[in-house]
């Protein structure tokens, strides 16, 4: 029986780099492929986007309201890998869940865990709940602590209210891994400032 798989990591933990390497070690062994990202994911535009310069296009682009056991239809395939399986619906985890058991095709996940609230993606907190195998991707703070969270930062600036989902390099977003400790005080900073212009302003 075919298992779905989850490998999280905070932002350049590794996660591209990684998808990129295990489609390639199934294709060199004569293998066929499903690689899928979520429509919202609009970085790299069809195509899966690795840090290293790396970059791959993608079989299926999919919206929240499609299903994708209907792609599954013409070809035998081998294995389902799927990019920035944070904004997949809970709907099709559960879908990606059913592939795996009962038309016994491996899906491999990778994605965020949570946003830069710290509040989880509802595609991960999904995959967090039903994945047979859950494994963490790891990489630094600047600090040199393991970094866990993902601060998002507005013309290099920390940035803690707003939309869900911004993807990075657009409209000036850039995001940041970095340790608990390190979000922690990045937040407190950015607190502190917005009660001094709150009350600049009242006065």
């Amino acid at each position: 029986m075919s298992k779905l798989y989850f490998r999280y990591g905070a932002m350049n933990s590794g996660k591209s780099t990684s998808l990129l390497q295990v489609a390639h070690n199934y294709e060199e062994r004569g293998m066929k492929i499903l690689l899928v990202k979520p429509s919202v994911d609009t970085k790299g535009d069809d195509k899966v986007v690795s840090r290293l310069g790396v970059t791959r296009k993608v079989d299926v682009i999919l919206s929240p309201s499609d299903d994708l056991i209907a792609y599954l239809q013409d070809d035998k395939v081998d294995a389902i890998i799927v990019d920035e399986a944070q904004f997949l619906t809970s709907k099709q985890v559960d879908e990606l869940y059913f592939i795996t058991k009962e038309i016994n095709i491996p899906v491999l996940c990778y994605g965020l865990r949570c946003d830069f609230q710290m509040k989880g993606f509802p595609g991960a907190t999904r995959l967090l709940e039903i994945a047979d195998d859950i494994e963490e991707l790891k990489t630094i703070c600047s600090c040199g602590k393991k970094a866990t969270q993902n601060l998002r930062l507005l013309n290099n600036e920390p940035m803690f209210e707003g939309n869900q989902i911004a993807i990075d390099n657009q409209d000036e977003i850039k995001y940041e891994s970095v340790c608990g400790k390190c979000y922690l005080r990045y937040r407190s900073i950015y607190l502190e400032k917005a009660k001094r212009t709150l009350k600049n302003t009242i006065n």
